[in-house]
C-alpha cells in the first residue's frame, strides 16, 4: 500500500543515541530529561548488561541510518505484540526489545545484543503461517538469552565494539543498505569477523533453537512449526545452491539440527494453544504486497497459494483496488471486513489509510475519532489521527502526537510528524527539538546537535528559559552519545 511516505531528512555521519525514559514528559512547559542509561545487569549471568543495552541502541541508530526501513504500523504493532509474547518465555528477563522491520524482499531476521530485533519484510513472504515465522523470532530471542555473541566474542578473543562494528556491516549488506566511505573502510577492516561473529556454532544453534522450542510451547504455540520452518529452509538451500539468503549463512540448517528440534518438540505440552487466527495473513498480505510492489497481482497469487483465510484475500484485494486509485471500491471491502470483524481494528485504521492517501482528511479523522472511541490508545490509528490533523488542525495535531510520542520515545516517525506539527502550530522552539530527536533516532548525530543549537536560539528569542535548560540538558547528552561513537 502506497501509504504517506514521511518525509526522512538526507542521511548523514554515523551517530548513536541512548533510549529516553517513555515516562519522560513533552509539553511546552515540560521537556524530556536526558536521563541516565538504565542498568539492566543481574545476578544471572545471561542478563543484559547495561552496556551491551547502550550498544544496541546505538548499533539501531546506526542501522537506520543506513537500512531502507518498512514504515508499516499494522505490521510493527502486530511484531511488537508478538514479540511481547514471547519474552516472557525466552529467558531475557526485564529487558525491553525494540523491533525494526526492514525493507527487503529477502528472507532474514536477525537480533542483536542489548534487545533489537529485525525483521525484513520478505520473511512474512516466506513463512506461510503464524506459528512458522514465531519459530524464527523465538530462535533469535534465544541467540539473545543465552548472549551468544559475547560468548562468541570471548571465544575469538574480541572486543565488543569491533564485534559489533562487525555485525553492523554484515546487517547492511544482508539489507542492501547504502554503504559510505566511512563505513567502508570499517567492512574492510572488519572482513575477517563478519562470517566468524553472525555465524553461530552448531551448539548455539542448538540452544537457541531448545529456548526458542520452549518459547512457541510456553506461548501457545505448536514448536513443531520450527521442524516446518527448517525443512523448507533446507529445501531453500538445495534450491539456491552456493547462494542462500543471509539468514541460512549465519544460521546453518543441517539434518541433524533438524531431527534435534523434531526429538524436543514431541516431547513439549503446548501451554493455553493459540489458533491460527486472520491476524497474522492480514499482515503477511501488507507484506507481500510491500515485496510485490511492481506486480501487485502476483502478491495475491503467493497469499493464495499458502492458507490464507477468504478475508485475508479480500483485504489484499482493497489494498490492491486502494493502490490503483480505486478508493471507493477499497472502503466498500474494508467497511464491510470491518463489520464482519468488529474485534480487529485493523480494518477500521486501514480504511483511515485509504481515505487520507485519497486527500479526505475530515472522513480520515472523523473515521480516526470513532474507531479510537472503541479502542482507546490504538498505535496505528493514533498516528494515523495526527497525521490526518496536521493538514487541518495542527495545534491538535501536537497534542495528539505529543502524547503518541511520549508512549514511543524510541519512534523516529512519530518525531518526524511531531516536529511539523509544532512548526506549523507556532512552537518553533519545540519543534527544532523534536526535529532534533528525530535525527538522533536515525542515526545523524552532528545534525542533531546543530538542530539543537538552533532550537536554543529560538527559545532565547521567545524568551522560554524552561525551554533553554532543557535543550543544554539534550545537548550535553547529544555530545555524550557523539563521544561513546568515537568507540566503536
Amino acid at each position: 500500500m502506497k501509504h504517506r511516505i514521511i518525509h526522512c531528512l538526507a542521511c548523514g555521519a554515523l551517530g548513536l543515541a541512548l533510549t529516553i525514559p517513555a515516562s519522560a514528559q513533552w509539553s511546552d512547559s515540560s521537556w524530556r530529561d536526558g536521563a541516565d542509561l538504565p542498568s539492566l545487569a543481574a545476578d544471572d549471568s545471561k542478563a543484559v548488561t547495561g552496556e551491551e543495552f547502550k550498544l544496541g541502541r546505538a548499533w539501531l541508530r546506526q542501522f537506520r541510518s543506513r537500512a531502507p526501513g518498512w514504515d508499516d504500523l499494522h505490521a510493527q504493532a502486530y511484531m511488537e505484540a508478538l514479540i511481547d509474547r514471547l519474552v516472557p518465555h525466552s529467558g531475557l528477563g526485564n529487558t525491553p526489545i525494540l523491533v525494526t522491520l526492514v525493507d527487503n524482499r529477502n528472507l532474514n531476521a536477525f537480533a542483536v545484543p542489548g534487545g533489537v530485533v529485525g525483521i525484513n519484510a520478505g520473511l512474512f513472504a516466506f513463512a506461510d503461517t503464524e506459528a512458522e515465522l514465531t519459530s524464527v523470532l523465538a530462535h533469535e530471542l534465544g541467540h539473545l538469552s543465552q548472549r551468544h555473541y559475547a560468548r562468541g566474542q570471548a571465544r575469538a578473543e574480541q572486543t565488543q565494539i569491533p564485534a559489533m562494528a562487525a555485525m553492523l556491516a554484515g546487517m547492511l549488506i544482508a539489507a542492501g543498505g547504502g554503504v559510505d566511505a566511512g563505513i567502508g573502510l570499517a567492512m574492510g577492516s572488519q572482513a575477517a569477523l563478519i562470517q566468524n561473529q553472525l555465524s553461530f556454532s552448531r551448539r548455539f544453534e542448538e540452544e537457541a533453537d531448545r529456548i526458542g522450542l520452549q518459547a512457541m510451547a510456553k506461548g501457545g504455540y505448536d514448536p513443531n512449526a520450527m521442524v516446518r520452518m527448517l525443512r523448507a529452509m533446507q529445501r531453500m538451500v538445495s534450491l539456491q545452491g552456493g547462494n542462500p539468503p543471509e539468514f541460512l549463512l549465519t544460521h546453518p540448517v543441517t539434518e541433524s539440527r533438524i531431527s534435534d528440534s523434531q526429538d524436543r518438540a514431541v516431547t513439549l505440552d503446548v501451554v493455553n494453544t493459540r489458533n491460527e487466527d486472520i491476524r497474522y495473513q492480514l499482515i503477511r498480505a501488507r507484506a507481500l504486497l510491500r515485496v510485490h510492489d511492481r506486480d501487485p497481482r502476483q502478491a495475491a497469487t503467493r497469499l493464495a497459494e499458502g492458507e490464507a483465510p477468504e478475508d485475508a484475500r479480500r483485504y489484499l484485494d482493497a489494498l490492491i483496488a486502494a493502490d490503483a486509485g480505486n478508493t471507493d471500491d477499497a472502503l466498500r471491502i474494508l467497511d464491510t471486513l470491518a463489520g464482519e470483524h468488529p474485534d480487529l481494528a485493523i480494518f477500521p485504521a486501514s480504511a483511515v489509510e485509504v481515505v487520507f492517501d485519497a486527500g479526505r482528511y475530515e472522513d480520515a479523522i472523523e473515521r480516526s475519532r470513532r474507531q479510537l472511541r472503541l479502542m482507546p490508545g490504538h498505535v496505528p490509528t493514533t498516528r494515523l489521527l495526527g497525521e490526518a490533523l496536521l493538514q487541518r488542525d495542527p495545534d491538535e495535531a501536537w497534542r495528539v502526537l505529543s502524547d503518541l510520542a511520549n508512549r514511543r520515545p524510541e519512534d523516529p516517525q512519530v518525531f518526524t510528524l511531531l516536529a511539523e506539527a509544532a512548526g506549523r502550530s507556532g512552537r518553533k522552539a519545540l519543534g527544532h527539538l523534536y526535529r532534533a530527536e528525530q535525527m538522533q533516532l536515525t542515526g545523524r548525530i552532528d545534525d542533531a546537535i546543530h538542530q539543537l543549537d538552533v532550537a536554543k536560539r529560538v527559545a532565547e528569542v521567545e524568551g522560554n528559559s524552561v525551554a533553554v535548560s532543557r535543550i543544554a540538558q539534550r545537548r550535553e547528552a547529544f555530545l555524550g552519545y557523539r563521544e561513546t561513537l568515537e568507540k566503536f
